[in-house]
């Protein structure tokens, strides 16, 4: 809280020619001044559905929030294309995220929420170098290794590993990678999010959760010897778990995130129960950054059709984890 208000989120812009300028103007149309983000992108790019506010400084956030969305302007240049990013465009977007990041770093925003980018478009249009979004972030924090979580009131969900192949999960599942993983999702649970004793439910890798072995090796060989070292530290850990089983309502009630083995073994559930609600919150930085669970959506961008419901749950989590009511 400053002397203007409550401290804002920053909101990046994401790639113009997504769905990110309307998600923008549908948030605050959704939130008002219930809670005060500000965007930074390029005022010409917004659809104009909805009354926006330039903004010198983000404390100024709160009282524009009364009259339209607050908007800090940067220079990304030419027309928003819905559909087809602009290389000319790149910079812009790159500078976006890397304003917000200043922003919390400096204490004018309390977090971020980033509207999704084009990773092919930053590197064809500015030569981005790096895999995806949250690697840029990593680099701009000063941190090596994050975890994603995706969450919903109804479930927090970690993916062991992410993009990679199926076949390549195996070989990628070391015990140094899992046990670094539990241990920035259960610091995040109780430094974030409020927790003071996580519990975590650990899905196995393999059907049944290997039956003893009958079904692969992995849960006795390497899951199993990583949960025995962290129990021993005080850690509270459930399983390894069947995943089949572990995702009904009254397993859930069990715990309070869930570490699984691969990507859609973590995000089918989480997708199933929320779609349109879940939210990617990126564990491990020194700064709360949250983002909507979806893609540029470049098919629909332009048509004032997309949903925000994920960003609007992106930025009240943002606010929530925080310290700010949301």
């Amino acid at each position: 809280m400053t002397a203007a208000g409550p401290v804002p989120v920053a909101l990046s812009c994401g790639e113009p020619a997504g769905i990110g300028p309307e998600l923008a103007e549908a948030a605050w149309a959704a939130l008002g001044t219930a809670l005060p983000f500000v965007w930074i992108g390029a005022p010409a790019h917004l659809p104009g559905g909805v009354p926006h506010v330039i903004v010198s400084d983000p404390s100024q956030a709160a009282e524009a929030a009364r009259h339209g969305l607050a908007v800090l302007a940067i220079d990304i240049p030419g027309p928003r294309v819905p559909g087809t990013p602009q290389p000319a465009q790149a910079a812009g977007v790159i500078d976006s995220i890397a304003r917000g990041v200043a922003l919390v770093q400096d204490g004018a925003c309390s977090a971020l929420c980033t509207l999704p980018i084009s990773k092919q478009a930053l590197a064809e249009g500015a030569g981005f170098a790096y895999p995806g979004h949250t690697e840029y972030l990593c680099a701009l924090a000063g941190v090596d290794e994050v975890v994603m979580m995706l969450a919903s009131d109804e479930l927090r969900v970690v993916p062991a590993t992410i993009h990679i192949a199926l076949a390549d999960v195996p070989a990628a599942l070391t015990a140094r990678l899992l046990e670094k993983r539990l241990r920035i999702t259960r610091a995040a649970l109780v430094a974030q999010f409020g927790i003071t004793a996580p519990r975590i439910a650990v899905a196995g890798l393999n059907p049944h959760a290997g039956e003893g072995g009958r079904m692969g090796r992995e849960e006795l060989t390497l899951i199993i010897p990583v949960l025995d070292r962290l129990r021993a530290e005080g850690f509270d850990l459930i399983g390894p778990l069947p995943a089949d089983t572990m995702f009904h309502a009254r397993a859930r009630a069990g715990y309070d995130a869930a570490v699984c083995m691969y990507h859609d073994q973590a995000l089918i559930p989480i997708k199933t129960l929320a779609f349109d609600k879940g939210v990617n919150v990126t564990l491990g930085m020194p700064f709360v950054r949250t983002s909507p669970d979806h893609g540029t959506a470049f098919g629909i961008a332009g048509q004032g059709i997309a949903d925000p419901s994920s960003t609007i749950e992106a930025l009240k989590l943002a606010r929530r984890l925080a310290g700010g009511a949301a």
